[in-house]
């Protein structure tokens, strides 16, 4: 590999010395060095339950203090909201958990070491992964580069020495492992002997496309794969803005290299903008349908790339809007932790329907909907919980909420 600039060099001393996170101030669930099974087990029963996604777990997980207590606690509390269930069995995780380790992967926790802060820091962060391959990688500096299935032979020829040049910056190239753009970040960090790390969008075990099975393996071999989808989760539509938003999540800027209007990639890009990280395009030619993507990205404020230094002096200015030590205080912001019995359950039925009654399908702020229905911070928090395990309302990023249709 090249050389990375003295000057570079210095600027990833200082971020990783300042994404370091503080040894005061951090939950001692936080500092766990080990996981035991069972709390393994526990989160990923969680993250296995059906209408948990990940931004309500997180409320739960700050309500209750631990994975277990929200299992012990989520029948009474869905009861609650109108609509009894139960958490995903035990069996069937240690099935999947029994099946991952078969095939030389892990399950990581957000209470994990090996937990990315950077993702950590994004309001609907998972709260698991399966991790195959070298899962120190998740935790170095990252540079997602995405684009167009159909990329062209310049378009893929420049994506692969940009992943070569980043690689030489001791950068990790992130990628979705698609045919095209993605396909020729990854191989252009191989071939550099560089790291790269694929996201994708079914369970570790599926791979999307199958013309991509040996990259895929070479991969795991000296980078890491990984996902949030349960193992044997076939890729399907709807899992690919997930799989985007870890993409983004990881890294710290996001670089598209030529993409269609109705590309995936912009997904990618706009939650990138989102999450707080670098938004960076390379132009193209106005007339090539792949050229649109990233030229009006540019237009609405993107960075124009034309070389791995700009990626450079993009990624010098990145600033983290959400600190390591704020996302890793999520379990301080409230103590002692409320257990089962302590849940007052008596007034919720009439809350429900003043948030009701106030909610509708379209997303309202949290904080003002309690206000308007002139009930407690914790009331309000609760109740919403309760309708959200119901499957009575949905929970959104940016502290928002929204009423489903019945």
């Amino acid at each position: 590999m090249a050389k990375a600039s003295s000057k570079y060099k210095a600027y990833l001393k200082r971020r990783r010395a300042k994404d370091r996170p503080k040894e005061e101030g951090i939950n001692l669930l936080f500092q766990k060095k080990t996981l035991t099974d069972d709390d393994t087990l526990s989160f990923l029963r969680l993250a296995r339950t059906d209408r948990i996604g990940p931004i309500t777990a997180l409320k739960l997980l700050e309500r209750f203090g631990s994975a277990q207590n929200v299992l012990e606690a989520l029948p009474e509390l869905s009861k609650a909201g109108g609509k009894k269930f139960d958490p995903a069995p035990l069996e069937s995780v240690e099935r999947e958990l029994a099946k991952i380790h078969k095939v030389g992967g892990q399950i990581i926790t957000l209470l994990d070491p090996a937990y990315p802060e950077q993702l950590a820091a994004i309001d609907d962060t998972p709260l698991t992964l399966t991790v195959l391959g070298d899962v120190t990688l998740l935790k170095q500096q990252q540079l997602a580069i995405v684009g167009a299935r159909s990329g062209s032979l310049n378009g893929r020829k420049l994506t692969s020495k940009l992943a070569k040049d980043a690689v030489a910056h001791d950068l990790v190239v992130t990628s979705g492992l698609a045919r095209g753009i993605d396909t020729a970040a990854h191989q252009g960090a191989l071939e550099a002997q560089g790291k790269t790390i694929a996201v994708v969008a079914g369970g570790i075990d599926q791979i999307y496309p199958r013309e991509n099975e040996k990259l895929f393996q070479e991969i795991a071999e000296k980078g890491a794969v990984i996902a949030e989808s349960p193992y044997g989760t076939a890729p399907s539509a709807h899992l690919f803005p997930r799989r985007n938003r870890v993409v983004s999540g990881l890294s710290e800027g996001v670089l598209v290299v030529e993409a269609t209007e109705r590309s995936g990639s912009l997904i990618t890009a706009r939650l990138a903008a989102e999450q707080g990280r670098e938004v960076m395009a390379v132009p193209g030619y106005p007339n090539d349908p792949r050229a649109a993507g990233p030229n009006r990205l540019i237009r609405d404020g993107a960075t124009l790339i034309r070389n791995i230094e700009d990626v450079l002096d993009q990624l010098q200015r990145f600033q983290m809007i959400k600190s390591v030590e704020e996302k890793n205080n999520i379990f301080e912001m409230k103590q002692p932790f409320e257990t089962l019995e302590e849940t007052d359950f008596s007034s919720l039925e009439q809350i429900q329907e003043m948030l009701l009654f106030e909610l509708t399908t379209q997303p309202i702020g949290i904080d003002e909907l309690i206000r308007a229905c002139h009930i407690s911070i914790a009331e309000g928090q609760t109740a919403i919980l309760a309708l959200e395990l119901a499957g009575r309302v949905m929970r959104l990023t940016g502290n928002r909420v929204c009423k489903l249709e019945e």
